[in-house]
């Protein structure tokens, strides 16, 4: 499912489980887990299974490394073509009724599936006789039947969601439109939870590899409905929200419906494949619903909070829909910001919290401080060069990513502006994130619930005061503003409460390389601003061949800038990203 907002937005900033752009959670359960031999329908003793073949972890990683790149990149291809299919004021109508399944997926599922079910699927699959296979049959029957209801109610309940969620500054027509669009997507909810428990049950048996790819076949349904929309209608550009069919609307939206039946069904064949068979098990007293009501119970006013603040800043953006930046475009940009986030800040936290947790577990604490203040040293100097490119190319790659069909030039630099905005919400974010999962290293999910509240406050009051002194055309730009303020906010109030918890964070060492990437980020954007302002279109492209050139003189000036300067201040880091990176290509 295409998704921005309602998981980006909130999720991996506050420490909810981190999403790709499709709306999947991305779940790490212990490799060792592997998979369930079945004879007649009765899985063998964990003792009796067979041994895995070795793996290799290199291997292993290029495949999935490949495959989530290959993923980001249909992704922004589908976007893009959202976007020159459906323009920005249809686009936004699209994009907001989008939003809807993904935020009650979050309250009904989301956190609680990677927080209490997969680790109960984990116990459940080392601890149980038959490796907990009838559990997780019990479990995935329960789920099926309750994301059913759910869905059903949802949907019954549209016009009074996109009431709550559209500005009283729609027409009724935009209104009209995103409710007519959510009735079509609204059944992903089914669909979204229904992959996410696929998806658990066959990472807890060791097999990650559906999983990651399945989201293309998403992504490839829904850039196929576009093509049909364009053929068969043109673009839809021009087109007043009064002047939409209804065959345009079953086309874009149904097109969403079945990239996500496309993603659930393509992960059966794993299921076979590691030895599952499903049987419908309708015994919901044996899950023991109680004692996962209440491991769930921080999660879900987590989440909650999360959800209130999407509710907000869609209504927020919906008041200038049809304005070239809006919905849309900040969207576009957050899953800009999250791919940043997701290759480097996800990446150096799986790696680390194992290592964090043991010696949590352990109560050897200053090793969790380490591990912490090498993390934030780690991603700082990995995203400085990225958030600079953001800063200095906004508009180059909004033009390169974005601009097409009923998304004009003025469209693209304005999501360019938002993306400027969004350079310095980059490196908060990931720091943010960070803080979070020590907590989790620390089991202290109701420590990060509570300290998400006041986050969520401030957000959303940052939210309310940019919305009332910027103008329209710079909306999106100050909702952004308002998210980085928030990251900021959530690192500080959590390295405060870390340090009281676990001691010293070496907050100094810290500080001190933090001020040699400011200085080395700050070289980089001079110089490649000044490139940038040389070459034709000067910063702001008329179409993609002066984009590309931007992107590729800036771009170079920018990373030579940034690694001269960071080696020649004696940035230690930079030889560790640079060698990371190198593992990381299986080099």
């Amino acid at each position: 499912m295409n998704g921005g907002i309602y998981r980006s937005a909130n999720a991996a900033p506050d420490g909810e489980p981190p999403r790709r752009e499709d709306g999947v959670t991305l779940i790490s359960v212990d490799a060792e887990v592997s998979g369930v031999a079945v004879v007649e329908d009765q899985a063998l003793p964990p003792e009796q299974l067979p041994a895995p073949q070795e793996q290799s972890t290199t291997a292993a990683s290029a495949m999935m490394a490949v495959a989530s790149f290959v993923s980001r990149i249909i992704g922004f291809v589908r976007n893009a073509l959202i976007g020159m299919t459906l323009g920005s004021y249809i686009g936004s109508a699209f994009t907001s009724a989008q939003f809807l399944p993904g935020q009650i997926y979050e309250l009904l599922l989301g956190g609680i599936l990677s927080s209490v079910l997969v680790p109960l699927l984990v116990r459940r699959r080392k601890n149980d006789p038959d490796g907990g296979l009838e559990f997780t049959r019990r479990l995935l029957t329960f789920a099926v039947v309750t994301l059913g209801i759910a869905t059903v109610l949802v949907v019954i309940a549209a016009p009074a969601i996109t009431w709550i969620q559209a500005s009283d500054d729609n027409t009724a027509a935009y209104r009209s439109l995103v409710t007519d669009f959510a009735f079509w997507i609204l059944p992903i909810i089914f669909f979204t939870g229904l992959s996410a428990m696929i998806g658990a049950v066959l990472n807890t048996r060791g097999h990650f590899a559906a999983p990651t790819w399945a989201p293309i076949l998403n992504s490839l349904v829904v850039i196929a409905a576009c093509g049909v929309f364009i053929v068969s209608f043109g673009t839809a550009g021009r087109l007043q929200p009064e002047d939409v069919s209804g065959a345009q609307i079953a086309v874009m939206g149904g097109g969403m419906l079945l990239g996500m039946v496309a993603q659930a069904v393509g992960l059966l064949p794993a299921l076979r494949k590691v030895g599952f068979s499903w049987k419908w098990r309708w015994n919901p007293r044996s899950l023991g619903l109680g004692e996962i009501g209440r491991l769930a119970g921080w999660m879900l006013c987590y989440v909650a909070a999360n959800q209130v603040a999407v509710f907000v800043v869609v209504r927020i953006l919906n008041r200038v829909a049809g304005n070239s930046a809006s919905v849309l475009a900040f969207n576009n940009v957050f899953l800009l910001v999250t791919m940043a986030h997701g290759i480097i800040g996800v990446s150096v936290m799986t790696a680390l919290l194992p290592k964090m947790s043991a010696a949590a577990a352990d109560g050897r604490y200053a090793e969790v401080s380490a591990d912490l203040s090498r993390a934030i040293r780690l991603v700082t100097v990995a995203l400085a060069p990225i958030s600079v490119v953001y800063g200095v190319l906004g508009a180059p790659i909004s033009v390169m990513l974005f601009q097409g069909g009923s998304f004009g030039n003025g469209d693209a630099l304005a999501t360019g502006k938002v993306l400027v905005v969004a350079a310095f919400a980059v490196i908060p974010l990931s720091i943010s994130y960070l803080c979070t999962y020590t907590f989790y290293s620390l089991q202290g999910n109701r420590t990060a619930a509570l300290i998400n509240l006041p986050v969520v406050a401030v957000r959303i009051a940052a939210y309310f005061v940019l919305a009332e002194v910027l103008k329209a055309s710079l909306l999106a730009a100050g909702m952004t503003a308002a998210n980085a303020i928030s990251y900021a906010v959530s690192a500080l109030i959590s390295l405060a409460v870390l340090r009281r918890r676990i001691g010293r964070l070496n907050l100094g060492s810290v500080a001190a390389s933090l001020i040699k990437v400011v200085i080395a980020a700050a070289i980089a954007a001079g110089l490649g601003l000044l490139v940038v302002r040389l070459l034709p279109g000067a910063g702001a492209p008329s179409g993609r061949g002066e984009a590309i050139l931007q992107l590729l003189a800036g771009g170079a000036v920018i990373l030579v800038a940034y690694l001269g300067a960071a080696l020649a201040l004696r940035v230690s880091e930079v030889s560790q990203v640079i060698g990371m990176v190198r593992r990381k290509l299986g080099r």
